[in-house]
């Protein structure tokens, strides 16, 4: 997963280690030196940055390798510092993340630590906190980590850069300063879902019935069911709820569903989404969002269905070499996946807010990339199962579209990688006379012993 932001990644899960902290370190802050809890060692403006803060995430940096650039006990207090100056301007202008993109991103982060945990419940015994919690604390920290984001790019926007000043930026550039151009791959995929039997799909909706059942009987709650039973991992230890949400973060098949229920009482009818099968129960609403509970259950797929999948393939692939039809057009006509069907198979690589066919190796699923690795441009591979990107098996055969090697870049080949460099740079060079001109403006008061630090940016200490 791709994190952009002001916030490094390992700052994020520092930042969930230590939320919670509240303003009541601003008393603590006047007591003597030898009974302090915490300490407000920075203000910005009218915001805080307590010791606690710096201290969670310099914990959490050496737990993950991080290195900084410079004494950490300055470094990180300037870095929150500059994320409040954002902050703040996206408070004057207006800018604002919708809720929806905030509990996706929490999404990702809490199934990313889980993946790197092992489990949920080494996750809950690491953090000493349970999902929920997690979650929760997560909320406010991404939330101003995708503001800061968004006020930085409002501010760059603007910013172009021409032909002619990439040229002469890379002009007299010394070749140990040549950037590198990692490997990349263009890569077509056709997919054929499994068939599930029908006697599994009957099972799992009489399982779901069997729950619908117990519920209105009073023999048991929602909630307890689907911590016991739910395949979401998502929300199953927080008993299958899902905080307030938009329509449009859903499923459409379990949306239609879900904003149509009135009564909490009510358990809903039994809906099919891509991700499997539910039931839904209504916790609130509020305005366009609500807040629901669920139950998902996946059928389980027969080795004999997978292996026939397999095979299926392995007949395309043969038809393919034997010129009968080309990839392009089985991909169109019979692939499964429906988001590279339209495009002749072309998997697509979505990097910030652009779109582009090719990807770095370490960019492309697992799967894919370990077949990709040791094929022949042209080259069509062997039948393979994975795990799509919405949790289900499928069966995949992919065609090498193109490779370009790792390579120093030049002007002719790497035109844009060289265009992106530079214009990475005048936005930085932007947003960093953005910040000295706001700190000028804005009141700080630093605690005496950060006054010898070597910070970034002058004029914190007025």
């Amino acid at each position: 997963m791709k994190l952009k932001g002001n916030l490094c990644f390992a700052t994020l899960l520092a930042c969930a280690s230590m939320a919670g902290v509240d303003s009541a370190a601003q008393t603590a802050a006047d007591s003597s030196a030898h009974n302090v809890v915490d300490e407000v060692i920075w203000v910005v403006g009218d915001e805080p940055i307590l010791k606690s803060e710096v201290e969670a995430m310099r914990m959490q940096a050496a737990q993950e390798g991080t290195r900084w650039n410079g004494d950490p006990d300055c470094v990180i207090p300037e870095q929150l510092a500059v994320q409040k100056l954002f902050l703040h301007q996206a408070a004057i202008d207006s800018v604002e993340v919708t809720e929806a993109d905030v509990q996706g991103q929490v999404d990702n982060y809490v199934e990313y630590w889980i993946q790197q945990a092992g489990s949920r419940e080494k996750l809950e015994e690491y953090k000493k906190q349970s999902i929920s919690q997690i979650r929760n604390e997560l909320h406010d920290i991404v939330h101003d980590q995708m503001t800061t984001q968004k006020m930085r790019e409002k501010l760059v926007e603007n910013i172009k850069v021409t032909p002619g000043e990439v040229r002469r930026y890379f002009k007299d550039m010394p070749q140990d300063s040549i950037p590198f151009v990692p490997t990349e791959v263009e890569v077509q995929i056709i997919t054929q879902t499994p068939r599930i039997e029908q006697e599994e799909i009957n099972r799992v909706k009489d399982e779901l019935r069997s729950f619908t059942d117990r519920i209105n009987k009073g023999e048991t709650s929602f909630s307890t069911l689907a911590r016991l039973y739910s395949e979401d991992p998502g929300s199953a230890r927080s008993g299958g709820e899902i905080d307030y949400a938009g329509r449009t973060t859903f499923d459409p098949a379990f949306a239609n569903v879900a904003f149509n229920l009135t009564d909490p009482k009510k358990v809903s009818k039994i809906v099919e989404s891509e991700f499997g099968f539910h039931i839904i129960q209504l916790i609130d609403k509020r305005g366009d969002k609500i807040k629901v509970r669920h139950i998902l259950l996946k059928p389980r797929i027969s080795d004999k269905a997978v292996s026939s999948s397999l095979a299926r393939l392995d007949s395309i692939r043969t038809d393919i070499t034997k010129g009968l039809f080309t990839f392009e057009e089985g991909a169109t006509v019979i692939s499964d996946d429906k988001d590279t069907r339209n495009n002749h198979g072309l998997m697509s690589n979505i990097m910030g807010s652009a779109r582009t066919s090719k990807f770095r190796m370490q960019d492309l699923p697992p799967e894919v990339a370990r077949v990709v690795d040791t094929m022949k441009v042209g080259e069509i591979s062997a039948p393979f199962s994975m795990i799509n990107d919405r949790g289900k098996t499928v069966c995949a055969i992919v065609k090498l579209k193109n490779r370009v090697d790792g390579h120093k870049a030049t002007i002719t080949e790497d035109f844009q990688v060289m265009k992106d460099l530079v214009l990475g740079k005048r936005r930085e060079e932007k947003l960093h006379e953005w910040v000295a001109d706001k700190i000028k403006t804005t009141y700080v008061r630093i605690n005496d012993r950060y006054k010898d630090c070597k910070f970034e940016y002058q004029g914190w200490i007025k």
